[in-house]
């Protein structure tokens, strides 16, 4: 498609070059070379070739430009393509079913990544546009797993966690560090910040200031893996762009029209094949942007999606399920959508159904992942917190799901209990127990989760929660950067508030103090002022200054007829 658009360009480079050529074989002295006569008769012949040479377009492929041109300046008019004419175009550059369609889709991102010129990648994108489109009008679309040999989507590849954006999930194009030393992707903590928030996501901190620094050297290796699995890395540009995709009126027209068309297909679908098929395309065009995003929830997407996410999909409709759920996973990432996934009854319970009773542990993750792109909006975080059905959903997968999906229920709860109605639910549930059995698997998303329990009101949880102190503290030595860095402000706020009991139990563990020392040698900003903290305190309870200790903290006592603790304020 490209090529056909560069025809005259590439007619003309071509055209330079035999006239390159045609100079250098004048100047030849082929006499000079002991040479065959057949030799030198070749070597006359291509040298009056080149002399000769003129440049040329195939006339065909001249009119066949012309007629494509003139569909991308219809489209952005609004003007449906006629499909016949479409099929024509499609048929004469050896496009005929979706495969390929798709494969020439991959070649034209790649080429964007290639190209320079902003001009040129406009006229790409609308390209892809086009592309997109046909390949859902014309012809029948892929079922996952039916092209074993095309690129992998970043939802479809194992992400590493380091490459994630803690706020949703993805990919991250354009990683920046915050005040807090957390990284995120620009375009979700830059909502995050714009929509009134003065904390981290992830570890609930208080920001000093809203400054974003670009991580280059992260983006630099996330873009090194996308390029060795052959994932398509946009990066993210300037006011013309939407997601790192430079915008076009034409490309933006076309995934308009792509979008309504498959929400239309899939409301009149009656075979649950047909409708995987279609389901199975919007949750890849929902992936690419957020101008995709926003085309497919304007064309009605969120409540016929809504219809396959219940248990009675059917046991031969698993795939139907999990390429539902995820679609709206990858709807959520957008902010307005949020708000309709919200308000969609249907959708939202769907979603918690999928979570409880899914029939595949990636549908369970994904759902998981859903309520974690949901509650990254304060007020939907309040309401799913208040949700039985998602605490129990949550903690359930937390439990018993695999690695995967596991991850995707602890970064959920983590959100979650930023809200102290929340937190106290988890407790209740037994969020402490869980998570303390997965500081050595999971070990960052298991400290932040004690690090927010206790800051809301769960600390006589983790105080009562056998060997979570020395957990903690092993953590505070073998974990990674901000694994530390949680496991020590855990244990700051544990001694403060849990009294000297706590503190004693912290001071069993061999070697604490070294272990605090290396942590403010070594750790993060705020690591260092915690294991400052953290070690003030051991040192005043190890020199017995018990009185001046428990000045203004709360102490742990047993109750003689109980072995229950009760937290008394001092």
């Amino acid at each position: 498609m490209w090529l056909l658009m560069q025809s005259d360009s590439v007619a003309n480079n071509f055209h330079e070059l035999t006239v390159e050529l045609a100079t250098l074989l004048d100047i030849f002295s082929v006499k000079e070379v002991e040479v065959s006569e057949d030799v030198e008769e070749l070597f006359l012949l291509l040298r009056k070739q080149c002399s000769q040479a003129k440049v040329f377009v195939d006339k065909r492929d001249s009119s066949l430009r012309l007629d494509v041109l003139t569909m991308l300046d219809r489209i952005q008019k609004e003007i449906v393509p006629d499909n016949s004419k479409l099929a024509e175009i499609f048929d004469f550059l050896g496009l005929p079913n979706s495969l390929s369609c798709k494969e020439e889709i991959e070649n034209l991102e790649d080429e964007v990544q290639n190209q320079k010129d902003e001009k040129a990648k406009s006229d790409m994108i609308a390209l892809i546009g086009l592309v997109r489109y046909a390949k859902c009008v014309l012809f029948e679309p892929l079922t996952p797993g039916s092209d074993s040999k095309t690129k992998k989507l970043a939802s479809d590849a194992n992400i590493p966690a380091d490459f994630r954006c803690p706020i949703s999930l993805d990919l991250m194009r354009d990683p920046v560090v915050m005040a807090t030393g957390q990284t995120y992707d620009r375009e979700s903590i830059a909502l995050w910040i714009e929509s009134g928030h003065n904390t981290c996501p992830k570890t609930g901190q208080a920001l000093v200031h809203t400054s974003l620094i670009p991580n280059q050297a992260l983006k630099n290796l996330i873009a090194m893996w996308c390029r060795e699995l052959k994932i398509p890395f946009e990066t993210a540009g300037d006011n013309n762009r939407t997601n790192g995709v430079i915008k076009n009126k034409a490309a933006l027209e076309a995934t308009k029209m792509t979008a309504s068309f498959l929400v239309n297909k899939m409301s009149a679908s009656q075979s649950m094949e047909a409708v995987n098929g279609v389901i199975y395309e919007l949750r890849t065009l929902a992936k690419s942007n957020s101008d995709s995003r926003a085309c497919i929830a304007e064309a009605g997407a969120i409540p016929v999606l809504a219809r396959y996410l219940g248990s009675d999909v059917g046991v031969g409709s698993l795939n139907l399920q999990v390429n539902a759920v995820t679609a709206m996973l990858n709807l959520s990432i957008l902010e307005a959508n949020k708000t309709k996934i919200m308000e969609n009854g249907k959708a939202l319970n769907g979603v918690i159904e999928v979570l409880r009773t899914g029939a595949t542990w990636e549908a369970k993750g994904n759902a998981a992942a859903t309520i974690f792109s949901l509650s990254c909006v304060h007020s939907h975080r309040k309401l799913l917190g208040r949700k039985t059905r998602v605490i129990k959903g949550l903690m359930d997968l937390a439990k018993s799901g695999p690695p995967g999906p596991k991850r995707d229920a602890l970064v959920a709860i983590l959100n979650l209990a930023g809200d102290r109605e929340a937190a106290r639910r988890l407790v209740e549930e037994g969020v402490v127990d869980v998570v303390k059995e997965m500081i050595n698997v999971l070990p960052v998303e298991a400290a932040a989760i004690l690090e927010m329990v206790v800051k809301r009101g769960g600390i006589m949880a983790v105080a009562a929660a056998h060997n979570t102190i020395k957990k903690l503290g092993t953590l505070m030595r073998e974990g990674s950067e901000t694994a530390r860095e949680s496991a020590v402000a855990t244990l700051v706020t544990i001694c403060r508030k849990g009294g000297a009991e706590m503190v004693a139990e912290l001071a069993t563990i061999t070697g604490i103090e070294r272990i605090i020392w290396e942590l403010m040698g070594s750790g993060t900003m705020r690591a260092r002022r915690k294991a400052s903290s953290l070690l003030r305190t051991v040192k005043r309870w190890a020199a017995g200054l018990d009185g001046d200790f428990l000045e203004g903290h709360s102490t742990v006592a047993t109750s003689s007829s109980s072995s229950s603790r009760v937290v008394i304020s001092v």
